[in-house]
């Protein structure tokens, strides 16, 4: 009798574990990075027989738990890392092309459009030379390209600035990923197999890299207890209970550079850093862009204003000054009469009709229009990419949520099923003790 009390006990132990991993399913079902647990049970090998004088003929141990299975594919975990990787670089290089995007400002207040007005409003002055207000119109219209270089700038430099601080950001998340990846290891390794503190401190492995591996292109190695190793550039920045130092700093040009634990690494290629680190250095690019062409324009404009003479017959003067930055760049002139508007030939508006000279495709008109076509070009190709990549990622972790993820609506069946076969179990036991107390009554 001992033996159907001992097996309704196992039954009714090992159910309520099952119950206990169906309640946390459920508790969990919205918990980022929580991975479906389930028990496994096996025949318990050892016989519940506790009487020396009871032999019986067929000898039952009942069930036992044999652990907590966690439910994951790690193709498919490797292949969600892969795609949110790819991901974070495209999103972030996305984000950003389009702020250096708005920061060139290709509207009828940017560079471009306010270059084609003043082009215009010289061929209204050219009409009528001597006219003061045309000739106020002229200077105000070149002093707007002016304001509208130095806007640029400094709106492309506020966008450098914000990498800058996003990549602090971003390698502050990786550190501290990096910093709970070995703390993981070092618990891995202490805890016992198939439990469900296993089970928690590999959800919180795989979170760990699931962060890291979207901020950064990394190499993963998977050893013994479920511990990691992980890689960047063939340095070791997790192994054991160890946690590598990223830090990273902006260069002079406004490009990124990268340390780990003090010595320089090479630049991440993926992942949301490398995203930011690409970004740098397009913004870098395009601020050296507009530097020289605001020189360029600068340069060609004092080039044809020299060429003319003022309507008193005086040289003209250098119309605008600059230095080696669009920052720098300003206007010289504030009186309409100092105006250089006529030839050199004494045709009186001679050298506003010559202002279509520096107009060509060698011009800075040109060549704000090709800076704009170049980054436009850029920023649809990536934001094509991320589209994709969104896409890809999307595919990933639906293919992953199919095998880790919770269904309450199966929960909820598999909860009805093992609250039977607890029940049963129960009256295993609550059979086993009347026979036992009609037994002790007959005595």
């Amino acid at each position: 009798m001992s033996d159907l009390l001992s097996i309704g006990a196992s039954g009714t132990k090992a159910y309520r574990a099952a119950l206990a991993a169906i309640s946390e399913n459920i508790s969990n079902a919205d918990t980022a990075n929580y991975a479906r647990r389930s028990i496994r049970m096996s025949e318990s090998a050892v016989s519940t027989s506790t009487s020396a004088f009871y032999v019986p003929s067929a000898n039952f141990g009942g069930v036992e738990v044999a652990g907590v299975i966690r439910a994951s594919d790690p193709y498919l975990d490797a292949s969600a890392r892969l795609t949110g990787n790819r991901l974070g670089s495209a999103s972030a290089r996305a984000k950003w092309l389009t702020d250096v995007e708005t920061a060139l400002n290709d509207t009828k207040n940017g560079v471009g459009q306010l270059m084609t007005s003043m082009f215009a409003s010289a061929e209204t002055l050219a009409a009528n030379p001597t006219n003061e207000s045309r000739g106020t119109a002229f200077l105000f219209n070149i002093d707007q390209v002016v304001a509208a270089f130095q806007q640029t700038a400094s709106d492309l430099q506020t966008v450098s600035e914000g990498l800058a601080s996003a990549s602090s950001v971003s390698v502050s998340t990786i550190n501290d990923a990096l910093t709970e990846l070995a703390r993981v290891n070092d618990g891995l390794r202490r805890v016992n197999s198939g439990t469900s503190v296993e089970a928690q401190l590999i959800d919180s492995r795989d979170a760990a890299l699931s962060t890291i591996t979207s901020q950064i292109d990394v190499s993963i190695a998977f050893g013994d207890r479920g511990t990691v190793t992980v890689q960047y550039a063939g340095n070791n920045i997790v192994a054991n209970g160890a946690a590598g130092t990223f830090s990273v700093a902006q260069n002079a040009d406004g490009t990124l550079a990268m340390t780990l634990d003090g010595n320089a690494v090479a630049a991440p290629g993926n992942g949301v850093l490398g995203g930011l680190f690409a970004s740098a250095s397009v913004t870098s690019t395009r601020i050296t862009d507009v530097d020289a062409l605001a020189v360029q324009f600068a340069q060609d404009m004092n080039n044809w204003h020299q060429a003319g003479y003022t309507s008193a017959g005086a040289a003209g003067e250098a119309i605008l000054s600059v230095g080696t930055t669009a920052a720098s760049l300003q206007l010289l002139i504030s009186n309409p009469a100092d105006i250089a508007t006529a030839s050199a030939d004494g045709t009186a508006n001679g050298n506003l009709l010559n202002i279509n000279s520096i107009r060509g495709t060698s011009g800075a008109e040109s060549g704000w229009t090709r800076i704009i076509n170049t980054h436009g070009t850029l920023l649809t190709a990536t934001l094509n990419e991320a589209t994709a990549a969104g896409a890809r990622d999307e595919q990933a972790r639906a293919a992953r949520e199919q095998v880790s993820g919770v269904d309450l609506d199966l929960e909820a069946a598999e909860l009805l099923r093992m609250q039977q076969n607890y029940s049963g179990c129960a009256k295993i036991i609550q059979v086993a003790r009347e026979t036992f107390k009609n037994i002790l009554d007959l005595l």
